[in-house]
């Protein structure tokens, strides 16, 4: 097990940073609506994409991004926030995808 999660540390210390610090920059809802449907996204994508380029497919790594995110529906946000932890997963396994894609092509 410890095998296959040290290679993950890297990419969860970056969907932490998204998770946990992104939050502290929402001001008002606009700020909040960017952040959580634009940056975030694409920040979990391309963490997953990163990850699937340089060791290819990995179902921890959504999984993680799921279990990441739930707590900070308890500090950030409210309960209805809970729908954006299955959909940061699903991007994450996206850019997974998508970069095993390309994975050992370079």
């Amino acid at each position: 097990m410890k095998k296959r999660f040290l290679p993950l540390l890297p990419y969860l210390a970056v969907l932490t940073a998204v998770f946990y610090l992104l939050p502290l920059l929402m001001r008002d809802t606009g700020s909040a609506m960017f952040l959580m449907l634009c940056v975030m996204p694409l920040a979990a994508f391309l963490t997953g994409a990163v990850h699937g380029l340089r060791r290819g497919f990995s179902l921890l790594l959504p999984l993680a991004a799921l279990l990441l995110f739930l707590p900070t529906i308890f500090l950030f946000y409210n309960s209805s926030a809970w729908v954006y932890a299955p959909a940061y997963a699903l991007i994450v396994l996206a850019g997974n995808g998508a970069g095993k894609l390309f994975h050992g092509k370079r």
